[in-house]
């Protein structure tokens, strides 16, 4: 029995190549030697990566925690419902831009996984879509500006798009024809001689109205022409350019959120964030990397309409936090934000997990922590609790509604 109720949580480092080198190490206090890339900090009881607590001066796996004493841990309904830690919350420095995502719905990832299993592919295999039984539906919240792309532009957008760059011409019959997933298979499809034709004059033009500063970062041949800085673009050209320019192009301000759920095609582009995703690693890719495409399973479960993204903005709660309100049972997050000398109480009904972004404060409750900016508490369920800024304080709260 652990006895007390508000723990220090130390999360784990994930060095991606596409991870910023400057943004976590600073944030975390440590100093970056190597010059490596710090692109995720996690806090959770993923098995790939788990958090540690700090129980009685001693340093424990979260997960083993959970394994051991799941109802204290987690609580009874989250056990119940779930049987683990739902969610997985993380720290992200985006440099350079990651590869088109698609989620599948639990129902699913369970019969692909099972799918997967029955073939005997091996749970690493470059080529295995479904690494376990669940939905992956996310949110974001912007810490700095944010670029990301979500979802299909609407019709009459993409129709623009089409007849106004050259290259694109051709597609327009397509879109008329057949809609968004004819559009889509046509690009993911087409021999790759043919994308190559297509994108490397529009690559090369791209970049010189960069270069020329004729665009900017709303405009999808930014994105491109950063992608292709250092590259000469000939051969096997990533065909998921077509895809930025396809899909929109969103800004999202520090405190700004948005939601992404499954089947809706989506890729971060730069920037730092707060993530918060239900505890899964199942990802159908649509380019942008060298990684394995299944385009015919990411046709199944991708989500062909125009989407007008919603950045929220979150609702005040009675006790001041913002709630950004998000449409599944697997995890919520609020926004912790306070001046110098002022408190607020709140009540954990699951294991909550609170990251500190800047300040100090202190967090009493059963025991006390005092809590300072890279440093992250998990609160056990059941836990009446106050805090109290030190400092003014910026926190992040993951929770199970």
């Amino acid at each position: 029995m652990i006895q007390d109720k508000i723990l220090k949580l130390n999360g784990k480092v994930q060095h991606y190549a596409w991870g910023g080198n400057k943004y976590i190490p600073i944030w975390l206090g440590i100093e970056n030697k190597n010059n490596e890339p710090y692109a995720e900090y996690w806090m959770g009881a993923h098995n790939s990566a788990p958090s540690t607590l700090m129980v009685n001066d001693k340093e424990e796996s979260l997960d083993n925690l959970i394994d051991q004493n799941s109802q204290q841990l987690i609580g009874e309904k989250t056990e119940h419902n779930f049987g683990e830690l739902p969610y997985l919350f993380k720290i992200l420095d985006v440099k350079d831009m990651l590869s088109i995502q698609v989620h599948p719905t639990k129902e699913a990832a369970e019969k692909g996984f099972e799918e997967e299993e029955k073939k005997g592919i091996d749970l690493n295999d470059a080529k295995r879509n479904y690494k376990d039984k669940n939905h992956k539906p996310e949110v974001m919240v912007a810490l700095s500006e944010f670029w990301l792309l979500h979802g299909f532009l609407s019709e009459d957008k993409l129709v623009k798009v089409l007849q106004s760059v050259k290259e694109f011409n051709a597609f327009t019959k397509i879109f008329a024809d057949k809609s968004y997933k004819g559009l889509y298979e046509h690009v993911m499809t087409i021999p790759q001689e043919e994308v190559d034709r297509l994108l490397s004059p529009l690559i090369v033009k791209e970049i010189n109205k960069k270069a020329t500063q004729q665009i900017t970062k709303e405009e999808p041949g930014w994105w491109v022409s950063k992608l292709y800085a250092n590259k000469k673009p000939e051969k096997n050209i990533d065909r998921g350019i077509f895809s930025i320019y396809f899909f929109n192009i969103v800004k999202a301000e520090p405190g700004e959120a948005v939601f992404q759920g499954a089947g809706l095609p989506h890729a971060y582009l730069q920037g730092q964030n707060v993530e918060l995703m239900a505890n899964s690693d199942n990802v159908l890719r649509g380019g942008l990397t060298p990684k394995h495409v299944d385009v015919n399973e990411l046709m199944k479960h991708t989500k062909f309409a125009g989407t007008e993204p919603n950045v929220m903005h979150g609702e005040r709660l009675i006790n001041g936090e913002l709630n950004y309100k998000c449409p599944v049972n697997d995890f919520g997050i609020t926004k912790i934000q306070l001046k110098k000398g002022d408190s607020m109480q709140l009540k954990s009904n699951s294991m909550e997990i609170i990251v500190m972004i800047d300040g100090e404060m202190n967090i009493t409750g059963t025991n006390s922590v005092d809590v300072k900016r890279g440093e992250a508490v998990a609160v056990l369920p059941n836990e009446n609790y106050k805090i109290t800024a030190g400092e003014k304080v910026l926190a992040y709260k993951a929770f199970v509604p």
